[in-house]
């Protein structure tokens, strides 16, 4: 779903100020036999925007889907500076991309974390890292007694994780939430296709890039006849970063 590269051509009244030869990325969503897995591909113009600079194509292909999925799910989470922010699964692709435009957004970020994992955790800028597990909720109250404001469940937990969230507080999840609503807590489903086209989002992901906020992790890089030993690495759990196909 993530692409970077090289323009070959713009289309005419292209207005977004890409040009040709100029370094890109762009979310790309899957369509019959349209994907990210080729060496050409013809986007919409609102799909695609300047790589960040000095990143290259494998770094600034990471960005994109996953970018995008956090800052929606900021989105849909509506917290203002100041308000306080749980997430789950923090080392990994989803949670370490929502951690870091958080703090961006002036959010005081609490995340989990296995002992192997963190150092990662810290170096994307969570302010309190717990030991992950099914009673993380309990390790979240220990810091913050009155609970949270809201809870981006990147580890899946639903309503074991809950507690840790105040009333009226809010809940997403790139898989929704799966058990009883409650305490007026709102639930969202976080669908990163519903940005597709978002250029404005995609291009402050950039700007965070380039300004230090946001770190491009690649976890491995393989040519297209490797591309199934990428999945399987996927598939196996425990990447950080972003498997990248390189044509």
């Amino acid at each position: 779903m993530d692409a970077a590269g090289i323009v070959d051509e713009v289309g005419e009244g292209v207005s977004t100020g890409v040009r040709v030869g100029d370094g890109v990325m762009a979310m790309v969503i899957p369509k019959g036999n349209h994907g990210a897995y080729r060496e050409q591909i013809v986007l919409d113009a609102r799909a695609v925007v300047p790589a960040p600079a000095g990143a290259t194509h494998a770094e600034a292909c990471t960005l994109p889907m996953n970018g995008l999925t956090a800052r929606q799910s900021l989105d849909l989470l509506g917290l203002s500076p100041g308000q306080t922010l749980a997430v789950t699964g923090a080392a990994g692709a989803y949670g370490g991309y929502v951690v870091q435009p958080a703090k961006a957004d002036g959010l005081t970020v609490i995340a989990d974390a296995s002992e192997a994992d963190h150092e990662l955790v810290a170096s994307l800028g969570a302010d309190i890292i717990v030991r992950r597990g099914d009673d993380v909720a309990a390790r979240i109250l220990e810091h913050f007694p009155k609970d949270v404001d809201g809870l981006a469940d990147g580890a899946v937990q639903n309503e074991r994780v809950i507690p840790a969230v105040r009333d009226g507080g809010a809940f997403t999840s790139v898989r929704g939430f799966i058990g009883e609503p409650q305490r007026g807590i709102t639930f969202t489903a976080t669908s990163v296709r519903t940005y597709d086209g978002e250029f404005e989002k995609l291009d402050r992901l950039r700007e965070l890039v380039e300004s230090g906020a946001v770190t491009l992790r690649v976890a491995g890089t393989y040519p297209p006849e490797q591309a199934s030993e990428a999945h399987r690495r996927l598939e196996a759990g425990g990447t950080r970063g972003r498997h990248v196909i390189e044509f």
